[in-house]
């Protein structure tokens, strides 16, 4: 038993960490300008959206149960959070097991990474498009 505590030790303390994120997300409040959390620095310096500009505005609305809310401040990151539930879930389950599970194990895949980097790019441009309907995606 003490071989399966000490493989579940990462999984343990990456669900810590991201509690106690979700915990000072909350707490901060990012949707108050001038608060205890760091503003994006691409933002800050350039003026521009980067992919993840809103994403902590986005947690803290998923938080309170805001789904609209969590969609216009960033749709990428919420669309990209199942997809590391599922990942997240998956490593678990194989830690536990003490072997993977290759069905879960999606960022394995051969071309997850050029897709994720493509949508990453587009989503880069899209929401920096100067013109309407793209600046209603500006945060």
């Amino acid at each position: 038993m003490l071989e399966r505590s000490s493989r579940l030790a990462a999984p343990a303390a990456v669900a810590v960490g991201a509690g106690a994120l979700c915990c000072a997300v909350l707490v901060g409040n990012p949707t108050v300008p001038g608060g205890p959390l760091p503003v994006c620095p691409t933002k800050a310096l350039l003026g521009i959206d980067c992919p993840g500009c809103g994403s902590l505005r986005m947690i803290y609305s998923l938080l309170h149960g805001d789904l609209p809310a969590a969609l216009h401040y960033n749709a990428l990151a919420l669309v990209a959070l199942p997809l590391l539930a599922v990942s997240f879930v998956g490593w678990t389950a194989g830690r536990w097991r003490g072997r993977r599970i290759a069905a879960l194990a999606w960022p394995a895949w051969r071309w997850s990474p050029h897709v994720t980097l493509v949508l990453v790019l587009v989503w880069f441009v899209i929401r920096n498009i100067p013109l309407a309907p793209f600046t209603a995606l500006w945060v």
